[in-house]
């Protein structure tokens, strides 16, 4: 009899799962996966994907208003129907679960769609069945789950992230508990849809951790688009109403009543009753497995990759994490994943995109600065009339002219940002910038022909 019966057992088919799956399998690994939802992932299933489709559909009304400007007359005012938007996207999740699957089974990857439990340094027990698995090694790549922190008594009144791509009907009105990205991203989208949305947040300001002026001048045009800000406030309890609305009672300031109440105060790593602490695997504050540059946990045979390691939780990174695992562990390819330099975007309306220190960070790190911005009204809103800007800062290096971060806020931020991230990721400075021909017209040309530094 082999002494095991695999050589890697996976935990999570999401994108990080899936990806360190795959390229095992190409390696000539013996390969299991084990799933207890849907195969995708956070990104696919109740994450990324589904809310960028969100995102594109608010969009539209903006679109439809502009147009007049631009010589069109529409027959008849614009309506939207909340069902056909939510069962599309649905629809278009299946389909993506589908190519999920597809890859696995055509990498020979065996899937076990039930719920799997670490019971030694090389067993799973996979619960439905029964079934223990022996395995040369193990990954954890089980992502990461809504966390109401700290708890609200009522919550349970409350939906997360994963409820509300699910919502029955349309609410009039909604409020929205955080203030991090995913918080912004739904209060935007739905203030767009034609929700009168609150956000109510504990901190004094939105997006924490992101360039103060990319923060201050989000927070003020979504104040322009129509949502409501209690900032510096924290919900001491939800309670439910006659009429099935939700009230919740605030630490300072009046009441709030909504519809729906989409709480959205962060994310913690699945790990709970994974059977880690078992077997000795070290893990974090917040439950997130401790691993090693090489994704490799306190116990040698066990890994992980993605948010359920607390890192840098996006799904770009997690596939880079699986595929580094699996080439280093199975392809005798060893490399490792450099968490540096990073670009993000937040798809709020205006967008943001952000590579690189911050002002704050930059000079917290003993940075001398020389800083760059520009302000101004793109083409389009010329001629709609829309009350629209673009802000974009570079944040460069004054001794060695080399560009520590972009910040950008406006329409198209997250792919402006993605080209400039090679430049940055390839440590350019910013007479690299300036030597660059600019494409006109276009909103990312300010980026290489910003001269001045601000002054002060």
């Amino acid at each position: 009899m082999a002494e095991y019966d695999v050589d890697l057992f996976v935990i999570g088919a999401g994108s990080g799962g899936t990806r360190a799956a795959r390229i095992a399998a190409g390696h000539g690994a013996r390969v299991m996966i084990a799933e207890e939802d849907r195969i995708g992932g956070t990104c696919v299933i109740r994450g990324c994907v589904p809310k960028k489709l969100f995102v594109y559909a608010s969009r539209f009304t903006e679109d439809f208003e502009d147009a007049a400007g631009f010589g069109w007359t529409l027959p008849a005012k614009p309506s939207f129907d909340w069902p056909t938007l939510r069962d599309a996207v649905a629809n278009e999740v299946t389909r993506l679960s589908g190519l999920y699957r597809k890859g696995l089974e055509g990498a020979k990857a065996e899937i076990r769609e039930e719920r799997a439990v670490i019971e030694g340094p090389h067993e799973v027990r996979l619960q439905k069945s029964g079934q223990l698995v022996r395995a040369r090694h193990i990954l954890v790549a089980t992502g990461g789950w809504p966390s109401f922190d700290p708890p609200i008594p009522g919550g349970e009144l409350g939906i997360s992230s994963n409820e509300v791509f699910h919502l029955p009907v349309l609410p009039k009105r909604m409020l929205v508990v955080g203030g991090g990205y995913i918080a912004l991203e739904f209060a935007s989208l739905f203030a767009r849809l034609g929700v009168a949305v609150t956000l109510l947040h504990r901190g004094d300001n939105i997006l924490r951790g992101f360039d103060e002026d990319i923060r201050t001048r989000l927070r003020d045009a979504l104040k322009e688009a129509g949502i409501t800000f209690r900032l510096g406030c924290t919900v001491e309890r939800i309670e439910e109403l006659p009429d099935g609305s939700r009230r919740a009672h605030c630490a300072t300031g009046a009441p709030i009543e909504a519809d729906v109440v989409l709480v959205a105060t962060g994310r913690r790593p699945n790990t709970k009753g994974l059977g880690l602490e078992k077997v000795g695997a070290e893990l974090g504050p917040l439950g997130e497995v401790v691993v090693d540059a090489a994704s490799t946990s306190s116990v040698p045979s066990i890994h992980a990759v993605g948010d359920v390691t607390n890192r840098v939780n996006l799904t770009p990174v997690a596939i880079r994490e699986g595929h580094a695992f699996a080439d280093t562990v199975f392809g005798n390819k060893p490399w490792t994943v450099d968490h540096g330099i990073i670009a993000s975007a937040v798809f709020t309306t205006p967008e943001v995109g952000t590579v690189g220190l911050s002002e704050e960070q930059a000079l917290a790190a003993g940075h001398e600065l020389r800083v760059f911005e520009s302000n101004f009204r793109p083409m389009k809103a010329t001629i709609s009339g829309r009350h629209e800007r673009i802000y974009m800062k570079l944040v460069v290096d004054a001794k060695t002219d080399k560009m520590l971060g972009v910040h950008i806020l406006g329409h198209d931020a997250g792919e402006i940002i993605q080209a400039t991230a090679i430049a940055v990721t390839m440590g350019a400075t910013k007479a690299d910038f300036d030597r660059t021909v600019a494409l006109h017209p276009s909103a990312a040309e300010e980026l290489v022909t910003m001269r001045t530094p601000r002054a002060g």
